[in-house]
């Protein structure tokens, strides 16, 4: 009997995704207040760094300056830089490609998280980078506010060669690789699973609720509550139906994540306890978003994101100052630097 094996790509997701029903809280299309935004700098700063061509790319906050920072080649997923602004860790795809004494089979991706280093780059190096992850289960890390942590996605499954089905759990490290934590003691239980972490600097983890072998939706759990009942995570989820790649702002006042269901796709802020929605930006019916996560300015008044068609952008968090900084082409995935200052790659 052939095995249906799985291969949970960026742009899979976003068609598993786009063809759910909304059946969420209905989200109304408003934006957020000046009031409520604060003062927002006429110009953001800083550097984003980016893919490209599956390589590491960077470049000033206003597109100028665009530099490769590592040659990878593999490179997939969500990106986060260090906070003091010199290490990017990021994920690398592989594959495995097997076959059965039946002649059944597949292929399916593996991941692992990496980190490359500016100093290197800054000198011409763009071959240095280190592995952090080894169990070919790892992706979307993001670095925790302090610098000592890095949370990602772990697939339990990841190494089992004929696996049927990941099992995603969200898991933590330090900033070499070692002392690895998984935040959910039972997942060996687990028919539900959890992914793509973002945690603010208060200790709460938003993260994705799948399951029924589909991404759901986002839940948020304190770190120090995470081994809630999987059903009160459930009931979460049910309200924030087809939101997918949380990324809490810098402050941990906001959520921002990609919503994409037909009727209201795009960029999207919440409210901490995810009962207050405001649009940032809606993509023309010709594009899709990609789903991963938006990233975040130092000073929480901006935020950066990618479509389909290879373009990352900019906007404030009142929706207003759009701007296209690349594209269209082959560039994803943006991660705002959390540093005021970051060494040029060159």
């Amino acid at each position: 009997m052939k095995r249906h094996l799985w291969t949970l790509t960026a742009a899979a997701l976003a068609l598993l995704i786009g063809s759910l029903s909304d059946g969420g809280t209905s989200f109304a299309q408003t934006k957020l207040p000046a009031s409520l935004a604060g003062t927002i700098p006429p110009r953001p700063t800083g550097k984003i760094a980016f893919i490209r061509d599956n390589d590491l790319w960077m470049m000033d906050a206003d597109g100028q300056r665009q530099q490769r920072v590592a040659e990878i080649k593999n490179a997939d997923g969500r990106i986060s830089w260090s906070p003091d602004g010199k290490r990017i860790a990021f994920t690398r795809a592989g594959k495995v490609q097997f076959q059965e004494p039946d002649n059944s089979g597949g292929v399916k991706k593996i991941y692992d998280v990496f980190v490359a280093y500016l100093d290197s780059a800054a000198v011409g190096n763009t071959l240095w980078w280190r592995r952090l992850s080894m169990d070919v289960g790892g992706r979307d890390p993001e670095w925790s506010a302090d610098g000592s942590t890095i949370y990602f996605t772990r697939d339990m499954n990841a190494n089992i060669v004929n696996a049927a089905s990941p099992n995603y759990q969200i898991c933590s490290m330090d900033d070499e690789g070692g002392n690895q934590v998984l935040l959910r003691k039972d997942w060996q239980n687990m028919k539900e699973f959890f992914m793509s972490p973002t945690v603010s600097a208060k200790g709460d983890v938003a993260f994705v609720h799948m399951y029924d072998n589909k991404p759901q939706g986002i839940a948020v759990l304190n770190k120090a509550g995470f081994m809630k009942s999987v059903d009160s995570v459930k009931i979460q989820t049910k309200k924030m139906l087809n939101c997918v790649a949380p990324a809490w702002s810098p402050d941990g006042k906001w959520l921002a994540y990609v919503r994409s269901d037909l009727q209201n796709s795009g960029v999207w802020i919440s409210t901490p306890d995810l009962k207050t929605q405001y649009v940032i930006y809606q993509p023309p019916a010709s594009t899709a978003m990609r789903p991963v996560a938006p990233s975040w300015s130092p000073d929480g008044k901006w935020l950066t994101f990618s479509t389909h068609d290879g373009s990352i952008y900019i906007c404030d968090i009142t929706g207003s100052n759009l701007k296209r900084l690349t594209g269209p082409g082959t560039d994803w995935a943006p991660a705002w630097s959390k540093a005021p200052k970051t060494t040029a790659a060159k």
